[in-house]
């Protein structure tokens, strides 16, 4: 079995010397009350950290999807990349802020149907364009354009991807740590397709 790698850089806080990291880092800690773990360690590459924080601010405020569907998405891309971090965070995110329903999660986090059908159906679409690489069936756009979503909807799980990859991969090579706010819905890739 290969070991995977896990970098060296530390995890940048507050007291960093680079002083576009705390600004960085000074901004999240004003917007979240805190400075997640995948936050300073992607600190250690700004332009990274700008990237994510802009993309991910897009998706939220432009994707056109309700808070509950933004959480599918984000975990239908974590689970299909095996990011526990961001599995565990999204999980508790979905539970006690953005009102999706515990058996949408869990169905999610196990690898399972997700019975809600216009739910399912995003679920089903976000998972099919990580398996497929972005290349949808005419199928599966049907299914998914049938469930009451647009072309234009695409588009956003194309961004949302753009910006999971960002945190999903620099959390595989920093081994981020889940933050103890987030320990109520830790997750293991066990079940994943990684």
């Amino acid at each position: 079995m290969t070991i995977p790698f896990k970098t060296t850089l530390p995890a940048q806080g507050l007291d960093s010397s680079d002083e576009k990291a705390v600004a960085l880092l000074a901004a999240t800690k004003q917007s979240m009350g805190m400075v997640p773990n995948m936050y300073a360690n992607m600190a250690n590459h700004t332009a990274m950290l700008e990237t994510y924080s802009f993309g991910y601010k897009a998706f939220r405020q432009e994707g056109g999807f309700t808070p509950a569907e933004q959480e599918v998405v984000f975990m239908a891309v974590s689970y299909e990349n095996g990011c526990n971090y961001c599995m565990g965070a999204h999980s508790f995110l979905a539970d006690k802020m953005s009102g999706v329903p515990t058996a949408v999660t869990d169905a999610i986090r196990e690898g399972g149907v997700v019975d809600d059908e216009k739910l399912g159906a995003l679920h089903r679409f976000t998972s099919a364009m990580m398996v497929g690489r972005g290349r949808p069936s005419q199928a599966e756009v049907e299914e998914f354009l049938a469930a009451g979503y647009t072309e234009r909807h695409i588009l956003s799980i194309i961004l949302a991807i753009s910006v999971k990859t960002i945190s999903n991969y620099s959390n595989h090579i920093f081994d981020t740590p889940l933050d103890a706010a987030f320990q109520s819905r830790a997750w293991e890739p066990a079940l994943a397709t990684v």
